[in-house]
This record gives C-alpha cells, sequence and structure tokens, in this order.
C-alpha cells in the first residue's frame, strides 16, 4: 500500500515569469504544463484507466489543448463545453456529458456533434436519451457517502442502490448501451478509504443489474494539497483496486473497466490568482485582528472560500516582516464576500493598501466561477504562461486584459 503524501510546490518557473510582468491585478495566471504533467502523473497510477478531464473546473482553451494532446477524454455539462472541447481538437467519442440535468434538446445538441456517452439518474432523463441519442452508451449516477470532502455532492444528483439497478434495466429495455456505473466522493476528497466504499457499492450495484464487467466512473473529487498535505495518487489507486479485487473474488463482477473525472487535480497547481490590498484597517471593539481587503473576492473567482471550504495557501510578495493575524475580505459591498474569518490568515504587520498578495493553487474554480459583474467587478483575467499572442493580440504591460486572453510570459 503506498502511503505518500502530496504537499504544495510552490509555482512554476513559468508562472512566475508571468507574475514578474507588471499588469492590472486581479488576474489569474495560469500555465497549462503543470495540467499536463498532473494528468500523467494520475494516469500513471490508475493505468489502464481512462481520464476525462472534468472542463467546469477550468475551461481555458489552453488548458483543454495541452489535455487533448495527452489524449485526455472530457466530462462535460452543457453545449458550450462541449463546443470548447471540439475547438480544442478533441475528438467527440472521447467527450461525456456527464450532467444528468439535460434540458430539452440537450442530449439531440450534444448527439448532433459526435457525442456518443452520457450519465443518467432518472428514468425521465432515460426516455429522452432513448429518443434523441438512440445509440448512445449511458452510465447511471449512483449516490454514495462523501464523508472526508471539502464539498459533500449528496442529495442532488445519483440514484440509490436499487432505483441505479433498475435504471440501468431501463436503459437497456430502452434499446440503448448499458455502459457501468458512476459516483462522485464529494469534491477535495481526502479519504481513499471513501472511494473504496464507493468502489464497492457501484459493483454490487452493477453486477445486480447483469454487467459482469462495467465500465466504472470513479468521478472526480480527487484532492490537492492547499496548506496540508494529502494522499497522492497512488493511495488512492491502491484503495480502489483493492476494492475492484474484493468484489470479483465475492462474485459480483468479473472486472470492470475504470474511469476518471478529474478536474482540481489537474489544473489548481497551475493558476496564481494575483490580487491586491485595497485597504488595511483596524476595527476596534469589532475584531481584535487587522481586516485586510482584496481587490477580488467570492465573485470575483473565489466562490470556494464560501464556508471557507479551501483554505488557499497566501502569500505577499515583496513584503518579509513578522507576520500577524488578519481576517481576508472582498470588495465588493456584500456582506457575505468574507474569504477568510475562521481560516487563520498570518500576514505581515507592515502590509499597506496596494501592495500584491498571491493565492496559490487557484487554477480550478476561479476563472469559471466569476460573476460577469457584480457590484461593477468585472469577470477574472486570465494570462496564460508560455503562450504566444495571435496577430494583433499583443496588449502593453497596463492594458486591461478580457477573460481568456493569452499573453506570452
Amino acid at each position: 500500500m503506498h502511503t505518500e503524501e502530496v504537499t504544495g510546490p510552490v509555482p512554476s518557473e513559468r508562472l512566475e515569469r508571468v507574475l514578474t510582468a507588471p499588469r492590472p491585478t486581479p488576474y489569474l495566471a495560469l500555465d497549462p504544463q503543470i495540467a499536463a504533467v498532473r494528468y500523467d502523473r494520475l494516469a500513471e497510477a490508475f493505468a489502464p484507466a481512462r481520464l476525462l478531464y472534468a472542463v467546469k473546473a477550468c475551461p481555458e482553451p489552453s488548458v483543454l489543448a495541452a489535455l487533448v494532446a495527452r489524449g485526455s477524454g472530457f466530462d462535460v455539462a452543457s453545449h458550450q463545453e462541449i463546443r470548447l472541447c471540439l475547438d480544442a481538437g478533441a475528438d467527440p467519442a472521447l467527450i461525456q456529458h456527464g450532467n444528468p440535468v439535460r434540458g430539452p434538446g440537450d442530449a439531440a445538441a450534444a448527439y448532433a456533434l459526435g457525442v456518443r456517452r452520457f450519465v443518467t439518474d432518472s428514468a425521465e432523463d432515460v426516455e429522452d436519451l432513448a429518443e434523441h441519442a438512440p445509440d448512445a452508451r449511458v452510465l447511471v449516477r449512483l449516490m454514495v457517502a462523501d464523508s472526508g470532502s471539502a464539498t459533500p455532492f449528496f442529495g442532488k444528483f445519483g440514484a440509490l442502490p436499487e432505483e441505479a439497478s433498475r435504471l440501468l434495466g431501463a436503459v437497456r429495455t430502452a434499446g440503448l448501451t448499458a455502459a457501468g456505473v458512476t459516483f462522485h466522493a464529494g469534491s477535495q476528497q481526502t479519504l481513499p478509504g471513501t472511494y473504496a466504499d464507493a468502489v464497492a457499492l457501484a459493483l454490487r450495484v452493477a453486477g445486480q443489474a447483469g454487467l459482469r464487467r462495467p465500465e466504472l466512473d470513479l468521478g472526480g473529487g480527487w484532492p490537492v494539497p492547499y496548506r496540508d498535505p494529502v494522499a497522492g495518487p497512488d493511495a488512492f489507486a491502491d484503495a480502489v483496486g483493492a476494492a475492484v479485487t474484493a468484489a470479483v473474488s465475492q462474485g459480483h463482477v468479473d472486472g470492470a473497466d475504470l474511469l476518471l473525472e478529474p478536474g482540481r487535480a489537474l489544473v489548481a497547481e497551475a493558476g496564481v490568482l494575483r490580487a491586491r490590498v485595497l485597504r488595511v484597517s483596524r476595527r476596534p471593539g469589532v475584531d481584535h485582528r487587522r481586516w485586510v481587503y482584496l481587490d477580488v473576492g467570492r465573485y470575483q473567482g473565489l466562490a470556494e472560500t464560501e464556508g471557507e471550504a479551501i483554505g488557499y495557501p497566501l502569500r505577499v510578495p515583496g513584503r518579509t516582516g513578522a507576520p500577524g493575524p488578519a481576517v481576508l475580505a472582498g470588495p465588493t459591498c456584500d456582506g457575505d464576500d468574507v474569504i477568510y474569518r475562521r481560516t487563520p490568515c498570518a500576514l505581515p504587520l507592515d502590509l499597506q493598501a496596494g501592495d500584491l498578495l498571491d493565492l496559490l493553487h487557484t487554477g480550478a474554480y476561479t476563472s469559471s466561477y466569476a460573476s460577469v459583474g457584480f457590484n461593477g467587478f468585472g469577470p477574472l483575467p486570465v494570462v496564460v504562461a508560455g503562450a504566444t499572442p495571435g496577430p494583433g493580440a499583443t496588449p502593453g504591460p497596463d492594458a486591461v486584459e478580457p477573460p481568456g486572453v493569452i499573453e506570452g510570459s
């Protein structure tokens, strides 16, 4: 059993070069090469499993193109995400429509673009797939426990075991291919045992439905070392492998073909969110700590700080003074736009308005979560490390860059 832990590395040299150039804040500096390296590591640990990148984590074209070059498949939730993948060169045969909450026409639109893999968790959706995606391969999403995750998924998606088995039968009856079972163990899932328990349940369900060698999609949730070490990919692969072996020895199935849907695990460490301090305030009678207000907050890309679920590592370039406790807050007039009140934030005591502050490991669920313009604050610009701008797309160092603009480092 592998027991190695993974600790968060410092940003890549390519990211550091992007951060050296002066430009307006806030922005996300992104290095797609890191996503490719993380892809290789996860693919090696789980070989011969297939990886389907969860596009929602970071849909930047540069990331998608880097993963296409690695042979990645893609997990998508909408027509626009399918288009982004195809524009990046993805094979539609490697795209899976994983969002079981499809509206009228969604399945037909995906099918027209060549998508033949779908996830379902309801009888109503099976009927829709039978009409609009007649030769699709369908996986049924199972509801599983998610203890150990930062963001639970329990309740909104997935069918209970008995219903999941019935849905697999309904898929076959509808003339579709019942490919297997999938689940999601919760986002930033740190316990290998939670995956193992889900695998055991999923393969029992598949076996009860008559699938002797099902596809088993392990979903996403694979963890990233933000402030604390996490178990490495090998530890999770060992736990999953042991659960599959046990299911085979117990006669539930003859084997399983594994898939994964990593998102965060591939792109989180590929990004650094650079912000600027707007104000440092003392608030007598309210809090003994300083309140540090940034030009980025929950509505400009830090949605995962809701409930302080994700604690991004922080650093303050150019300040080396002794640290002291602080509350970190965003720029909007919304009372919920407080980033960290409980999460420890030790920031230099000489921190001042105008100073830069970096939030590390912010490549996942930041630019894709940013609002269009709440309170007049625009979406989060993205600067891609090492990319070459197209003709006429070379903004000066002080140019305001819209989201997705690529600038060389």
